[in-house]
């Protein structure tokens, strides 16, 4: 899956000559904790909900009321937004993505093209749900787990023996637990009793929650 296929576009991208106080008072509107900025559809930086409180004048400084009004209508995006801002391409892949933003502990990632527009944005729900959805959580069924070895043919032969009963898989993933190599499967089926048996018959181990227990006590 790429992010140019899931990254969100319903975002509010501001000029670099937007009021701060403006901008401020669009986040607290929308529940936003940050804005991206863009000059001529070009990405040039970033500002954050603390950035713009930080940079707004109050009383507490002796200021006038007038003063304040002064300096607010003065302030703009410009002169307090962040340019250390990190991108990625359309065609990046979702896991890709992932590791960018897990690695820097970034809420979120700007998309943009070869010549730095704009496309949208992508954060952790987006990533979240890509991931529920290519476990096929969302279509129902139920999830076998099976411990196999790196050898060609396992997913072949475990297709096969599920499409002999009859059933279809929704999904498959695999995941390293120590140096243990696991593969979910999600078949259409409300109870896969039927399917473990066969695995188990054919060579393979089949896990579940009663086998990791005394890992999480």
């Amino acid at each position: 899956m790429y992010v140019g296929l899931k990254m969100l576009k319903d975002f509010m991208p501001q000029s670099p000559d937007t009021l701060a106080e403006d901008a401020s008072i669009l986040m607290d509107d929308n529940m936003l904790w940050m804005l991206l900025i863009v000059d001529k559809s070009k990405l040039v930086g970033y500002v954050r909900k603390e950035d713009i409180s930080a940079a707004m004048p109050s009383t507490m400084t002796g200021l006038d009321k007038h003063e304040i009004n002064y300096l607010l209508s003065k302030l703009t995006l410009k002169k307090i937004m962040r340019t250390d801002i990190t991108t990625v391409s359309p065609e990046t892949e979702i896991e890709e993505a992932a590791v960018i933003m897990r690695r820097k502990n970034l809420a979120g990632l700007a998309v943009v093209d070869a010549n730095n527009n704009l496309l949208g944005y992508i954060n952790r729900n987006v990533i979240l749900d890509v991931l529920a959805e290519e476990m096929g959580f969302a279509e129902g069924g139920s999830r076998i787990v099976f411990e196999v070895e790196d050898r060609p043919g396992v997913l072949k032969h475990v297709s096969s023996l599920i499409d002999e009963l009859g059933y279809s898989i929704i999904s498959t993933g695999t995941f390293n637990h120590d140096s243990r190599r696991m593969v979910v499967i999600r078949i259409n089926a409300e109870n896969p009793s039927s399917v473990a048996a066969v695995l188990q018959k054919n060579g393979y181990d089949v896990v579940g929650p009663e086998d990791f227990r005394d890992e999480w006590q």
